[in-house]
């Protein structure tokens, strides 16, 4: 049996090995593309939002000063939320000269759709698409010039195995399109309505801390829990803790 493998494989012929192995080569490199562009997306956002940090439960950013940014608009053509924080807190914040020249409050955004709904990564996934279709017609193309039969197996085998492993690249591809369910294409009353809902659940969030609001508004010199970390500026309460851990010492 392994002098008859290896008296097929010893068939086969030179140009069937580089072109079986061009293939795979090609397979590679169209999924070197795809995880370069991912993690090049993924470096641009966190270059975006230096130090802050998005919070699922809130669906909102919270900056290193504690403040939150909520979210303000929805831009169905980039697919993206709008997230924007407090002008007058912005304007107020010790360190705003470093983080927006913005007279609005910091503004973020948030791609809603997973990699790669983007039109940029839709770009580069199709570039990975184009590599893995010429991985697999290369060596089909090849076993229609070979000789020996041994030579066209492998040839078709290895085209079967490269499109077997690229498939993943095009059904996600497919999975995710540019506009799904029609989102670009929904008129001016549906838009507005899912504005409307938007803007009502941020709303209903927001109420969910008016108590906490209040009693700073009542009392402004109260101790505000750290954990918090909306009411008061990071910087604030560590200068406040410093002061007040010096007037502990003193008076002991």
């Amino acid at each position: 049996m392994s002098t008859a493998m290896s008296t097929a494989m010893s068939t086969v012929e030179v140009p069937a090995w580089l072109a079986g192995g061009y293939g795979i080569v090609l397979l590679l490199v169209a999924y070197a593309i795809d995880l370069l562009a991912r993690r090049a997306h993924t470096a641009h956002d966190r270059l975006q939002a230096p130090g802050f940090t998005y919070h699922e439960d809130h669906d909102a950013w919270l900056c290193p000063e504690d403040q939150w940014l909520w979210p303000q608009s929805f831009d169905p053509e980039n697919r993206v939320m709008r997230y924007r924080g407090s002008p007058t807190v912005c304007n107020s914040c010790p360190v705003k000269d470093t983080c927006t020249s913005a007279d609005d409050g910091r503004e973020l955004g948030r791609a809603v759709d997973a990699w790669p709904a983007s039109e940029s990564a839709r770009f580069h996934r199709g570039i990975a698409c184009a590599v893995t279709v010429l991985a697999v017609v290369f060596p089909v193309v090849t076993a229609f010039t070979v000789g020996h039969w041994t030579s066209q197996v492998l040839l078709l085998s290895t085209a079967g195995l490269v499109a077997i492993v690229g498939l993943p690249l095009w059904s996600h591809l497919r999975r995710s399109p540019v506009a799904p369910d029609g989102v670009l294409f929904k008129s001016l009353d549906q838009n507005l309505v899912e504005r409307t809902q938007a803007a009502e659940t941020v709303r209903r969030r927001r109420t969910t801390y008016t108590s906490d609001r209040r009693a700073i508004l009542e009392a402004p010199q109260a101790p505000v829990p750290l954990v918090l970390g909306r009411t008061r500026y990071a910087s604030d309460r560590r200068e406040a803790g410093a002061e007040a851990q010096e007037g502990a010492q003193r008076h002991a």
